[in-house]
């Protein structure tokens, strides 16, 4: 962390000079106004003095639409800047300590997961190609956010960027998260460091987006309290968290993902009259999984027979995937389209593979060899279509189709309506395919693992009156990948479907103001390969007033969160993934988890400070994240947003 700041130090100065005066926050400007404002154009001396506005600080996902830096004190900046993950989390329930991940409660498709090894707690922090920010700023910018830990620690996500000219912007990131649960053996220590830059020729012409990414999660695993009676009964002898006992003493997981990435495209000719472009994309992905112990858990072995002689405490998975695309594309105010042919590489091995009773192979890998397109549509600033396909073919890791398509219009001034049509046939998850570990219970290879497959159609509308979005989604899923009530990879004969419609809404009186958003959920066959739970719903009702003469703007409410009762998948710490319950297993949910908070802005500082849980102050903590891991107690959370526009 002190080296970051020390660059920062170093490179300010190297800034062009210019004097910054009364910056505005986005939802105050006039929205004429464009660019930075000179105030003085010289003609007293040589030097011009500049007045940037907030239009002056902007970011971009790659080859996007840039945005404006969101400053101004909105009610859903409470359900993302309260979150270690800065995400807003509804439909997931939260381990008992930070960065420890989360219980799905709600189907999505993480596309991450994709042809790669991704075990599924730990894909909560991690970020895509497409969540990449590139920035375009007028003077050097920083952002802070910072969160307290559950008993010691903290984690911090700082950003500093800078453009070097008008053309360049380089920008470096860096979180670190280290926070000491109340429970035994709970530790969680994860980071991310990123290095992005994007520049533009002076004729336009060119244009590069480049990219280093590092991230690592890493937890100590505790197996979940030993004795759910005493939990459940508020035992006085339970109150101390870390009396009480755990399944697990010494082991731990970690995960690390690495990216290096440059994506580049160059028009040969007058964009005005010949609107093509040539564009070139390379990337290389490493992903590494580690489960560690400091000795044999007899949590996971009854008897020496189950153990594995020989065989190493600690054992590591890897993927990698070398993609390389060329595309050609057209590109005009209503009409954009790329199509283009990429080339992959993919690996993914399991170390330690010597086993007495089943043969792993050291290493799969393939060279594929596919084609990508992206079409958008715009027409009357009333309709617009985005559409994108990816296929490849492969034999050991078979075929791959993926396409998304999202329509949105609006029929009537300011009501919108969004639809999609996705759907993908990918070879299941990489966690899915192999394990190696000194537990033999716990050792597999899945042969001859068909594609799953993910339909997925829904959308939304969104209505003038409240604020209101409705939405509905349906999914169906076939040969529905999973791990059985013995950490066993299955594939099921028939179909998964699910069914989800719900809404979110904003009702105002004056200053008091009630947000609300709810789903309901039907998992409509094969309901026991993945339990949900059939209701999730968020209530916020809050006041929202400026204060200290218009100085800062307070907001203070209370948050209430929901799922009803259902026989949730039990977390296993060995792969990181979630399986059928087990016959000890027992129901969650039915608790509603209330927050009481008070947040303040002042200037372009945010400060959110809750008390979590408040109901365990008057009874004790009934909640549970999955069955044998509790939610937290009542917690002060403090969480900090700062822009500092220099």
């Amino acid at each position: 962390m002190k080296y970051l700041f020390l660059i920062i130090f170093f490179l300010a100065p190297f800034t062009k000079a210019q004097v910054i005066v009364n910056k505005t926050d986005s939802n105050l400007l006039d929205k004429k106004l464009k660019d930075t404002l000179v105030i003085d154009s010289g003609k007293k001396d040589s030097l011009k003095i500049f007045k940037p506005t907030i239009n002056d600080y902007q970011y971009q996902t790659q080859f996007s639409e840039k945005k404006i830096f969101d400053t101004a004190m909105t009610f859903n900046k409470t359900y993302i800047f309260s979150q270690y993950n800065n995400r807003d989390n509804f439909g997931r329930v939260q381990f008992a300590n930070i960065g420890s991940g989360f219980n799905p409660l709600s189907y999505e498709v993480n596309a991450e997961q994709n042809l790669s090894l991704l075990p599924a707690n730990k894909s909560y922090g991690i970020l895509g190609v497409n969540d990449i920010k590139y920035y375009d700023v007028k003077t050097p910018t920083a952002t802070f956010i910072y969160h307290t830990a559950m008993k010691n620690g903290a984690a911090l996500q700082s950003t500093y960027t800078q453009n070097i000219g008008k053309r360049f912007n380089f920008a470096l990131d860096y979180m670190g998260l280290r926070s000491q649960g109340f429970y035994r053996n709970s530790l969680a220590a994860n980071n991310n460091t990123l290095f992005s830059g994007h520049y533009t020729s002076k004729s336009g012409n060119y244009e590069l987006f480049a990219h280093y990414l590092h991230q690592n999660v890493n937890n100590q695993e505790n197996g979940g309290i030993v004795d759910d009676n005493l939990f459940q009964s508020g035992d006085s002898e339970f109150r101390s968290r870390d009396r009480a006992l755990v399944n697990l003493a010494s082991s731990s997981s970690q995960y690390s993902y690495r990216r290096y990435y440059l994506s580049h495209q160059f028009t040969p000719f007058n964009a005005e009259k010949f609107p093509f472009r040539i564009r070139h994309t390379i990337f290389n992905q490493g992903n590494k999984y580690y489960y560690n112990q400091g000795a044999l858990e007899p949590y996971w072995y009854t008897s020496a027979a189950e153990l594995v002689n020989g065989f190493p405490l600690a054992t590591k998975k890897y993927s990698n995937n070398l993609s390389n695309t060329f595309s050609l594309v057209f590109d005009n105010e209503r009409f954009k389209l790329d199509a283009g042919l990429r080339y992959q590489m993919l690996k993914f091995g399991v170390d330690q593979i010597t086993l007495p009773n089943l043969e792993i192979p050291s290493e799969l890998k393939e060279n594929r060899l596919g084609a990508v397109g992206n079409l958008q549509v715009k027409l009357f600033d009333k309709f617009q279509v985005n559409s994108f396909l990816e296929i490849s073919k492969g034999n050991q890791f078979g075929n791959y189709l993926k396409t998304t398509n999202n329509i949105k219009f609006e029929p009537i001034k300011d009501y919108f309506v969004n639809a999609k049509v996705n759907f993908q046939n990918s070879y299941p998850s990489f966690n899915y395919l192999a394990n190696a570990s000194v537990y033999n219970n716990f050792n597999y290879f899945l042969t001859n693992a068909k594609n799953q497959s993910v339909t997925e159609i829904g959308g939304n509308v969104n209505l003038k009156w409240f604020k209101t979005e409705l939405f509905a989604n349906y999914f169906r899923i076939d040969n529905y990948t999973y791990f059985d009530v013995a950490a066993m990879p299955k594939q099921s004969d028939n179909s998964v479907n699910i069914s989800q419609i719900g809404g979110d809404a904003t009702f105002s009186y004056g200053k008091f103001h009630l947000n609300t958003r709810l789903q309901f959920q039907n998992v409509l066959t094969n309901k026991e390969l993945l339990p949900l739970p059939s209701f999730i719903g968020r209530a916020n009702f809050f006041f929202q007033s400026k204060a200290f003469k218009n100085a800062a703007e307070v907001q203070a409410g209370l948050k209430v969160y929901y799922f009803s009762k259902f026989a949730s998948r039990e977390y296993f710490p060995i792969l990181n993934e979630y399986i059928l319950p087990s016959a000890d297993s027992f129901s969650i949910g039915g608790q509603p988890i209330a927050d009481v908070y008070v947040n303040m802005k002042v200037k372009r500082m945010f400060f959110f400070i809750e008390g979590q849980q408040i109901g365990t102050l008057v009874s004790h903590n009934k909640s549970y994240a999955f069955p044998h891991y509790p939610v937290y107690d009542f917690r002060l959370n403090i969480g900090i947003l700062w822009y500092m526009f220099n």
